[in-house]
């Protein structure tokens, strides 16, 4: 007879029994899947749906899930997930009555930690679909029988592996770290032995991975000048988030060990025009490319950043992380703030959004960010810059995000910056942004102005987070890109 062992959550050791609740789940996983104990994460997600389930939720709409913490679970051994089970998590907040729609259940285990994504990160566990029913009898039982698979890089004639253990990162965190690109060649690369070509370095936003780069055939230039380029695709992802090539207390010196290690052996592996590296990126990779070319000036010579997170922390998703009294949740109208919209109507509101990754646990947008911006606590946690009770806006841990304002870098230090940018920055985001990022790219935009800079910052009226780049767009920064090489070789 399986044995029912006990939860840790929160600090609170209580007996796993069912008290009356309404519903329960027995959730176990076999010696053969991992025989080894498991502290961490369990998850029961949930969906009136075909698909399965461990793949959301869905940013704009996700569907309910619980989640639990475990402390020393044994294999073969049986969890109970029950509705007052202490300490459990549940999205949303108030949860939803199962019984009163035909839901399907899918329990995840978040055995591999250094994997940002639940119940598709590659070593983490989850069980068969089982459907929900109406009334519960009994327990319904679920059992962790399958792992997610590694996931492999096909290399081909035209897409090649790029990766390079990094010491720098594997000192930070005590265990093999490798930093990877996905490159695809040119299609005369193979013909011409000798010679050499630009680079695109591309950086993907959140969720996001160098596995875009696969392909069997070469990409066709479209510049009108017939530029060919080499183009990379850099995989940002840590167990974090998006660790968007910055260095920081959390995630380690990224920034530092792409342009020292990575990148010097990259260029040794192939054929590359020296002083034409350029940079693009959408979203947490428009963040991300813009950071490396002002961080490292001299490395880079142009980057077309499309999107990107908040570059001003004045206006950080609609709130001002420096204004005294600050809610990231409520407004200083004292209106619930939205974080998403889409077709002018709010889809997401912030706290909605928090409560949706506290039940996930790590590797989500909003901690990805405070990874990378936040100090260090002595638990080896970043500081929170908002109390995840309240919504409330935390100066200090703010006064150190001001390290990473995109805004306040080329403000105080512009006279440094003005020659080494000049001709390199182009910046392009809709009006109507989903995450209403624009209000910070307006910012940049008045205050390179105000600098005298010649930084193309253009905010495209009636355009969105996904609708921005149109093929106008992407055709014209190809140009651009193509013409900026040709201007400076």
């Amino acid at each position: 007879m399986k044995s029912i062992i006990c939860v840790l959550l929160a600090g609170l050791l209580s007996p796993c029994l069912l008290q009356g609740g309404e519903w329960s789940f027995e959730v176990e996983f076999p010696a053969a899947v991992r025989n080894a104990p498991y502290s961490g994460r369990v998850l029961l997600f949930f969906t009136e749906g075909e698909s399965e389930p461990r793949h959301g939720p869905n940013w704009f709409h996700p569907e309910p899930f619980v989640g639990i913490d475990v402390q020393n679970w044994q294999p073969d051994s049986v969890v109970i997930i029950a509705q007052n089970t202490p300490g459990l998590w549940t999205f949303p907040k108030t949860f939803v009555d199962l019984a009163a729609k035909n839901y399907k259940v899918q329990a995840v285990a978040r055995f591999n930690d250094w994997e940002r994504r639940a119940g598709t990160g590659v070593g983490n566990g989850y069980s068969a679909i089982v459907d929900v029913p109406k009334e519960f009898p009994a327990p319904i039982r679920l059992v962790i029988d399958k792992v997610v698979p590694e996931r492999t890089f096909a290399e081909s004639e035209w897409s090649k592996l790029c990766e390079v253990p990094s010491p720098l990162l594997s000192q930070f965190h005590q265990r093999p770290v490798s930093i990877r690109g996905g490159v695809i060649l040119p299609a005369s690369y193979h013909q011409e032995p000798e010679r050499h070509y630009p680079v695109i370095f591309t950086i993907p936003g959140f969720g996001g991975d160098h596995f875009a780069a696969q392909r069997t055939e070469p990409i066709a230039e479209t510049n009108t000048l017939g530029v060919e380029f080499i183009r990379v695709i850099l995989d940002p992802s840590c167990p974090t988030g998006h660790h968007v090539f910055a260095d920081s207390a959390n995630n380690g010196p990224w920034s530092t060990a792409l342009v020292t290690e990575w990148l010097p052996e990259f260029e040794r592996r192939f054929r590359c025009l020296k002083g034409s590296r350029l940079l693009t990126g959408h979203s947490s990779g428009g963040w991300s490319s813009l950071w490396l070319q002002i961080t490292h000036p001299d490395i880079f010579n142009g980057v077309w950043s499309t999107a990107p997170d908040s570059v001003d922390f004045r206006d950080f998703q609609q709130a001002n992380l420096y204004r005294a009294g600050e809610n990231a949740w409520i407004d200083p109208a004292g209106n619930r703030r939205p974080i998403a919209r889409r077709n002018g109507e709010v889809v997401v509101w912030w706290d909605d959004f928090d409560r949706m990754e506290q039940v996930l646990g790590n590797g989500g947008q909003f901690q990805s960010f405070e990874a990378v911006f936040s100090p260090r606590e002595a638990d080896g946690q970043p500081r929170q810059i908002w109390n995840r009770s309240t919504g409330a806006i935390d100066p200090e841990t703010a006064k150190a995000w001001e390290a990473y304002d995109i805004h306040r870098l080329v403000e105080q230090n512009w006279t440094t910056l003005a020659p080494k940018l000049q001709g390199k920055l182009h910046v392009f985001m809709g009006d109507q942004d989903n995450f209403y990022l624009n209000g910070a790219t307006e910012k940049l935009k008045t205050t390179l102005e105000r600098l005298g800079s010649d930084a193309v910052v253009e905010i495209h009226a009636g355009k969105d987070h996904s609708s921005l780049i149109t093929p106008e767009l992407r055709d014209r920064m190809r140009n651009e890109m193509a013409e900026h090489v040709q201007r400076r070789n």
